[in-house]
């Protein structure tokens, strides 16, 4: 079984390559990464060592380059976990995000069809459905929710996924697509919420939470993702969506919290500063058609999930202070600096002051 995993660099996909090659004694895998800002080839570097991953440095939208490679090899699956996927970012450079999230997936699907591959799986997000009300807890994502993206970010996705789809209906591509809820786990990239908290509260800085932080996202260890994504890969139905969740929802302040405590930190790290625009409200995912269909389930629940994490971030401090040393500072700086500046402590944050 051999697998081009595009992105695989990146947190998801690095994840996923380290548990394909482990769970399975056949698997060989082609890693295509641009190695921007969040990927990092150290990631992969235990896995480069099996002798079973080769390692490519390109683009998904090089076009000549894509070609090269599936002229080259000949693949069972293509995995595109390549994409620009931070929405702070989105809001910022939208047309990156419409360029990679969508040509990208395009160039992959056109060589997937001209060379045949048996198998393109799109890894998308559940953002592509906008957000639920916090007052509707009885309320969840399903593969039937019309698509209401609400940043540039999530309507690439969505864009992706149409054009996913289309390609299945129309030329008979065999796609399957996964949407999942909010990962996290080993090698997260630290500008999202529990890797930056960790960090930040491990060096006692501030940690910056939106609003209120009452914002609700269901977690999902990327270990079960992995496990989900290869369950899709090789038992799903060409044409279809699944949803992945791991039915583990908490506020942003309530993880928060759960670090400060794991952690002994102080509460008064926390400073609530200004939103983001148009920021979602809840993500709630029902997961019912991939545990029909194909068994699977959430196995990591988020507490001990996130202990483990916690634990793991410590212990790879070489990992994680390179990153945080370099240009991620200086987007950190203007992504957060002025809001923090502004911002409050927790107190006056539960009082409604941003």
């Amino acid at each position: 079984m051999k697998q081009l995993v595009t992105g695989g660099a990146g947190f998801i996909g690095a994840n996923y390559i380290h548990y394909i090659l482990e769970a399975r004694a056949d698997a060989r895998v082609v890693c295509l990464d641009a190695l921007t800002y969040a990927g990092n080839y150290k990631t992969l570097a235990s896995a480069l060592g099996s002798g079973r991953l080769s390692f490519v440095k390109g683009d998904i939208r090089d076009a000549a380059l894509v070609d090269e490679l599936f002229r080259g090899d000949s693949f069972d699956a293509v995995l595109n976990f390549a994409a620009e996927s931070h929405v702070d970012r989105s809001i910022d450079d939208p047309g990156l995000f419409l360029d990679t999230n969508i040509l990208g997936v395009r160039t992959l699907m056109d060589a997937c069809r001209k060379y045949g591959t048996g198998r393109f799986h799109q890894v998308s997000t559940d953002e592509v459905y906008g957000d639920l009300p916090l007052d509707r807890p009885d309320m969840r994502f399903t593969e039937a929710t019309p698509l209401r993206a609400s940043s540039p970010y999530s309507a690439s996705k969505a864009s992706a996924d149409l054009l996913a789809l289309a390609y299945h209906r129309t030329y008979g591509l065999p796609v399957t697509i996964s949407r999942c809820s909010n990962n996290y786990g080993p090698y997260q990239f630290p500008e999202k919420l529990i890797p930056l908290m960790i960090i930040n509260a491990v060096g006692g800085k501030s940690l910056p939470v939106y609003g209120k932080g009452e914002n609700v996202r269901d977690w999902v260890h990327v270990n079960d993702h992995s496990r989900a994504i290869d369950a899709i890969v090789t038992r799903g139905r060409p044409g279809e969506v699944y949803n992945i969740g791991g039915g583990s929802e908490m506020a942003n302040i309530d993880v928060v919290r759960m670090i400060i405590e794991k952690l002994g930190k102080d509460s008064g790290l926390i400073r609530h500063i200004a939103d983001r625009p148009g920021h979602d409200k809840r993500y709630a995912v029902d997961f019912g058609k991939i545990k029909a269909e194909l068994g699977w389930e959430p196995q990591v629940g988020f507490e001990d999930g996130l202990s483990g994490v916690i634990d793991w971030y410590l212990a790879n401090e070489p990992w994680w202070s390179e990153i945080i040393s370099g240009a991620y500072k200086d987007y950190y700086d203007g992504m957060y600096g002025a809001r923090l500046a502004a911002g409050t402590g927790e107190a006056a944050g539960r009082a409604g002051l941003r």
